[in-house]
């Protein structure tokens, strides 16, 4: 089975790559240096022939509200639009847990406005969303530095390693279609603040952290509900020590 991987060179894609070739699949990276141009259409009719399951796993370069919206407005219609010509018969995409919930950033808003259009083709589809990778700490940490501090939210987290993740969205690809959405998670649920700490401490690094209720997740308020997993979510088996005794 030939499967297109969008976004393939990137943190998720590359795990995902293997794993699909290991299932003895002909799994193909499509992403701009292979002269994919999801946001111009380039290479994708070409890229998709005798594709049976499209995987995207693509992000916007910039997280700027019009920019992030542009990004996957257009490239939506433009992957959707292609598949359908191709005769694609499962598209997978890679989500974010919480995003209905997270209406008061641009980038959420833009993940909805991506799960709406696949939602309305006509193209067998499963989304999986996922929680915030163990990989994205640092930047986690960076979004609350204040001087020689990082503040950041007492609400829970629920990180979950890249590897996990991309096992999850290979399972879905080799899954028949859900028609509907899959929720993965890291098995642990902790302040995010304490997390944060933990990565910041194992790395070398002494800023203090402070945990505040009232600061917000990248300009959002949040609670121990926004960015955890509902009943019934997959939950990956890499815990955050072992993932920081891998680093």
């Amino acid at each position: 089975m030939k499967i297109v991987v969008i976004g393939g060179n990137g943190l998720i894609g590359s795990k995902l790559i293997p794993l699909l070739l290991q299932h003895g699949h002909e799994a193909v990276a499509a992403s701009p240096s292979s002269g994919v141009n999801i946001l111009t259409g380039e290479g994708l009719p070409a890229a998709l022939a005798n594709a049976q399951v499209v995987v995207d796993v693509a992000n916007s370069p910039s997280f700027e509200d019009t920019a992030v919206m542009h990004f996957f407005e257009t490239a939506g219609h433009n992957l959707l639009a292609a598949e359908a010509a191709a005769g694609v018969q499962h598209h997978v995409a890679l989500s974010v847990v919480g995003t209905e919930r997270l209406q008061g950033s641009g980038y959420f808003r833009a993940k909805l406005v991506q799960e709406q259009l696949i939602a309305a083709s006509k193209i067998p589809y499963t989304i999986v969303r996922a929680t915030q990778f163990m990989e994205f700490l640092p930047a986690i940490a960076q979004s609350g530095a204040e001087g020689d501090t990082v503040r950041l939210p007492s609400a829970h987290l629920q990180a979950i390693a890249a590897q996990d993740v991309a096992a999850a969205v290979a399972d879905a690809a080799l899954s028949a279609p859900l028609n509907g959405m899959l929720e993965v998670g890291g098995p642990e649920r902790v302040s995010m603040a304490a997390m944060v700490e933990r990565y910041l401490r194992a790395t070398g690094d002494q800023r203090a952290v402070v945990p505040d209720p009232k600061a917000p997740y990248f300009g959002v308020a949040i609670d121990d509900s926004s960015l955890t997993t509902g009943h019934g979510a997959r939950l990956g088996a890499t815990t955050f020590d072992h993932w920081l005794g891998t680093r």
